[in-house]
Order: C-alpha cells, then sequence, then structure tokens
C-alpha cells in the first residue's frame, strides 16, 4: 500500500511560493541547498532562486514546489488547508506575507498565494 510522499504544486517561480509556504506554516522551511547542491544547479544555469522543484520540509508531509510551464488551468490541482486557533490573526498573517483575499464563509476563509494558488484557513 502506498504512503503519501510530499504534496507536489506547480507554480510559475517555485523558490517565491515555496517561500511562502515555508514563512505560512509553523516549523517549515526550505530545505537547505548545500555546496554540491548549489553547484549541481550552476552546471544547469541555475541558483536556489531559478530552481525548478523546491522542497519545504516540516513536522508534517513534505511539500514540494515544481515548476510548470505553460496556461494556467481554471482551477489549481491541489489545495491546503491551514487550521488556526484564531483564524482572524492569522488571516491577517497570511495577508501580510503576500496572501490575497478571496471569500470568507462562517466556517473558512478563502486566501490566494502569491500565485494565485486557492487555499483555506480554518478554525481549530
Amino acid at each position: 500500500m502506498g504512503r503519501l510522499k510530499e504534496i507536489v504544486i506547480d507554480c510559475d517561480v517555485p523558490s517565491r511560493v515555496a517561500g511562502f509556504w515555508a514563512e505560512a506554516l509553523d516549523g517549515y522551511a526550505v530545505l537547505p541547498y548545500d555546496d554540491d547542491e548549489i553547484a549541481r544547479l550552476a552546471a544547469l544555469g541555475l541558483t536556489p532562486e531559478t530552481d525548478p522543484v523546491v522542497m519545504v520540509e516540516g513536522p508534517g508531509t513534505r511539500l514540494c514546489f515544481h515548476l510548470r510551464k505553460g496556461e494556467r488551468p481554471a482551477r489549481n490541482r491541489v489545495h491546503l488547508d491551514i487550521a488556526a486557533d484564531d483564524r482572524e490573526r492569522e488571516v491577517a498573517r497570511l495577508l501580510s506575507l503576500g496572501a490575497t483575499f478571496v471569500r470568507e464563509t462562517a466556517d473558512y476563509t478563502v486566501l490566494n498565494d502569491p500565485e494565485g494558488n486557492n487555499f483555506c484557513v480554518t478554525s481549530d
């Protein structure tokens, strides 16, 4: 039986969206680049900022931000929910990080990350 390895999110600029989610989620961080990985990227004409695959790790499932080329589909293919003790405060924090407001219901608030991918903030 399979197990969840990571959640993959298609992005135009993986480093930008990975940085957003690393700041948005408690205990998560962009996986550091060691000298070998920086050299491998350089040989391809890339840097950590232009890396087509950026990993974010934390206490839960690993997140993979992957370069996606071409037209953006009408709906994003991945949707994350964030649980918060104080939904209003968490929404304000995420907006300050670059999220944008979409809509709100009694149970959750829908936001977009910096590239327009929907996610929800729910009460814990």
